[in-house]
């Protein structure tokens, strides 16, 4: 059974992860000092926050978390069906994890993620170059996210 997956940038993690704690009624799976994730059931979640200093503050990314092999090949199908540049990072390691996963932006320039966990690690992990999604609204460095050019406004 798929997770979603979401994962915002904070100012101070202590403070949030004592609001999400609240919240969401537990506290979080895995802590770190710059990082804290919840493996909910209701709803069913993987929500990870992190404090990194070149992270933009919000929503970085969105996706969705599977448990098994069959299920990422489900994913990825559907990541190439949708007619949109998608990125095949493979195996990485990503906010204290080893994953494999690929990545696609939306027509808006939302960020997604589609990945299987398959073990930890003692480190926080790098950013893959996800330049070719050309996503405006992503973070310009993130958490697992792309390192992107700033996007151009268009307002006032």
């Amino acid at each position: 059974m798929k997770r979603f997956h979401v994962h915002v940038g904070v100012s101070d993690v202590d403070k949030s992860i004592a609001f999400y704690s609240s919240l969401f009624g537990s506290e979080p799976s895995v802590v770190k000092a710059d990082y804290a994730k919840w493996m909910l059931d209701d709803p069913r979640i993987n929500f990870a926050i992190s404090a990194r200093e070149d992270a933009v503050k919000g929503i970085e990314h969105v996706g969705l978390q599977v448990e098994d092999r069959q299920e990422l090949e489900e994913v990825y199908g559907r990541l190439r069906a949708a007619d949109r540049p998608v990125l095949e990072e493979g195996a990485t390691t990503c906010c204290y994890a080893q994953s494999e996963k690929s990545w696609i932006a939306d027509p808006d320039g939302v960020v997604w993620e589609a990945f299987l966990t398959d073990g930890e690690s003692t480190v926080y992990g790098g950013n893959p170059d996800l330049d070719q999604l050309a996503s405006a609204n992503a973070a310009n460095s993130a958490c697992c996210v792309p390192q992107m050019a700033p996007a151009k406004s268009t307002c006032c």
